[in-house]
């Protein structure tokens, strides 16, 4: 019998499609997530980098779990996403990237129980001995009420696109909660200007 698929993005859809032209408000339920924390520049910093494959890792790795399982369930892991703050939020816009913080996680569906990443987490550590493993968690996460926009283009020039992100929830409302990215491209192999990254913000 072939695995039942599911495709989250498209059930999804209103969390994981934006519009460039358009800022949004959307309701974002409580869903969740395997996470890795972290502090410093994502671009040089080796904990970055240890958090991402372990991510990717684990998440592949209980695709296939719950694939070849009793549910025989097959689907698309999600994409990556982030939230991203600093105690000197300055630290943005001065270009000092050693003082970021972020979380890095990618949203887990339902029937992907604390066994399966369990499970998942030790298979990876048997055959791959990631550092990044021992950070991991699996953690309920709810925003709720949020602005977002898709930027396209390189991480470099989301400025323009955060300030109408930013007047959007102003104009309405307030910022709360952490500055949020979901990353749509995988950036290894597209061009920085076809780069697709959803920009959320919490609001009031």
């Amino acid at each position: 019998m072939n695995p039942k698929k599911i495709d989250l993005k498209k059930e999804l859809k209103s969390l994981y499609a934006a519009s460039a032209k358009e800022t949004v408000a959307v309701e974002v339920p409580k869903l969740r997530y395997l996470m890795v924390d972290g502090i410093g520049d994502p671009n040089t910093s080796p904990r970055y980098a240890e958090a991402v494959e372990a991510l990717f890792a684990v998440s592949y790795t209980a695709k296939f779990i719950v694939k070849k399982g009793p549910q025989k369930t097959d689907y698309a892991v999600m994409p990556l996403e982030g939230l991203w703050w600093a105690d000197d939020m300055s630290a943005f816009t001065t270009g000092d990237k050693s003082s970021w913080k972020w979380t890095m996680m990618i949203m887990q569906p339902d029937f992907v129980d604390d066994g399966v990443i369990a499970t998942a987490i030790a298979e990876v550590r048997r055959k791959k001995g990631l550092p990044g493993l021992d950070r991991l968690r699996l953690e309920e996460f709810a925003e709720g009420l949020c602005a977002q926009v898709m930027h396209v283009g390189p991480f470099s020039t989301e400025g323009a696109t955060i300030a109408r992100l930013h007047a959007f929830v102003d104009a309405r409302s307030s910022r709360v909660g952490k500055h949020h990215e979901i990353y749509l491209s995988d950036i290894r192999r597209a061009k920085p200007e076809s780069w697709k990254t959803i920009l959320r913000q919490p609001m009031k």
